[in-house]
This record gives structure tokens, sequence and C-alpha cells, in this order.
């Protein structure tokens, strides 16, 4: 169970990393950008830790996917950019794929 609880911490690590990316504008701002370097250190440390129990297949999918589904919708948000339908298209793939590889990929 902790395997999934350092997953999910690496998972967070890795969309404070993404945005803090964003606002390091190409790492011309020093806080954010340290921000960034500190967080996806997080999220790589975390990672590692999880893969200790959790399937590396698994938890690469799950932290790439999710990292992937959420940082989209974060930017929706936060960043207001935009999603056409071939993007919605592709998130619902991503989803399919992490849960066909959860219910089936690890047997």
């Amino acid at each position: 169970m902790t395997g999934y609880i350092y997953l999910g911490v690496a998972i967070i690590g890795e969309l404070i990393g993404t945005n803090l990316l964003k606002v390091s504008a190409g790492f011309t701002h020093w806080l954010p950008t340290l921000g960034t370097l500190i967080a996806y250190g997080v999220c790589f440390y975390f990672l590692s830790l999880s893969i200790k129990t959790v399937p590396l297949n698994l938890a690469y999918a799950s932290w790439a996917g999710l990292g992937l589904i959420l940082t989209t919708v974060i930017s929706i948000f936060l960043w207001h950019e935009p999603l056409n339908a071939i993007g919605i298209i592709g998130l619902v793939l991503i989803v399919a794929g992490v849960i066909l590889l959860d219910g089936f990929g690890t047997a």
C-alpha cells in the first residue's frame, strides 16, 4: 500500500514541477526554476520508492498517464490553454491504456 502512496506523491511532485516549469519561463526566473528542480527531485525519488513494491509497468503508466491528464486539466483551468476534440480522444485513450494495464497487464 505504501508503494501507491509513494506513487501518489511522485505524481503530485510531477504536477508541481511541470507547472513551475511553465512559470520559470525557460529557467529565466530563479525561484520557480529552483522549485522545479526540487519538485522533480522529490518526484523521481518517490517514483523510485514506489517501484520497489508496485510493478514498474503499472507505476510508470500510472505516473505518466495520470500526470499527463491532471496536467492537462490544470493547464485548462489555471493557464487557460485550449483543448480540442482530438486532445480529448487522446486523453480517453491514455485512461483506457492505464486501466487495461492495471486490470490485465500485471497478471
